[in-house]
């Protein structure tokens, strides 16, 4: 139990906690905000098996609202900003890694095992915030 009370303490003290915090909540808002482009075009636009082609679309919307959030939020004592093209194709890169795990989980669950559109976002979501923290945290803020 000590051991698990330091690492916590090392965690606040080197501004890991605060930022896994804050990218949960900015994750969380831009995750409602993939859901709501996501679902409505897995319903009209791209249904059944199709539902995968709604992917890229929703993730669009999401990395526009995520890479502020997580620019002037998440990150924000973190690293050094550059405000160039360098840092904004890192962000772009570990987004298009998001998005294709995002889009494999969903193509697995709709095309592969039939599963309702909304079944996949679960799993897809947490894989993609998991591997988009630790490369933003290490590549694209750091």
């Amino acid at each position: 139990m000590t051991a698990l009370l330091r690492r916590f303490d090392a965690m606040r003290a080197s501004g890991v906690l605060g930022q896994l915090v804050r990218f949960g909540i900015a994750g969380g808002v831009s995750s409602i905000v993939y859901s709501l482009v996501y679902l409505p075009l897995t319903h009209f636009v791209f249904p059944g098996v199709r539902a995968v082609l709604a992917v890229p679309f929703a993730f669009a919307v999401a990395v526009t609202v995520g890479f502020f959030l997580h620019s002037k939020w998440s990150f924000k004592d973190h690293g050094t900003r550059d405000g160039g093209f360098v840092q904004h194709g890192k962000f772009v890169a570990v987004q298009a890694s998001g998005l294709a795990l995002n889009a494999v989980v969903t193509w697995v669950g709709t095309a592969l095992l039939h599963l309702s559109p909304w079944v996949p976002l679960i799993p897809a979501i947490f894989l993609a915030a998991i591997v988009t923290f630790v490369l933003n945290r290490f590549w694209v803020f750091g």
